[in-house]
């Protein structure tokens, strides 16, 4: 996991091989996707978020 923040198109969908930045959107705009934020116009990502709802994501499916 870079060190840091991550950007929905560069690092998003190339790390979860999405089809596309849209999806990330999509999952922004239901809460079903990772934590983000903005600065100034711009979406941004906490890795540390990122990581967290992953994790969240295993543990949902081992249970």
């Amino acid at each position: 996991m870079p060190s840091r923040y991550l950007t929905p198109d560069d690092d998003l969908v190339a790390m979860f091989d999405l089809p596309s930045v849209e999806t990330v959107y999509q999952r922004r705009r239901k809460r079903t996707g990772p934590r983000g934020f903005r600065v100034g116009r711009h979406l941004r990502y906490d890795p540390a978020d990122v990581q967290a709802w992953v994790e969240s994501l295993r543990e949902g499916a081992a249970a």
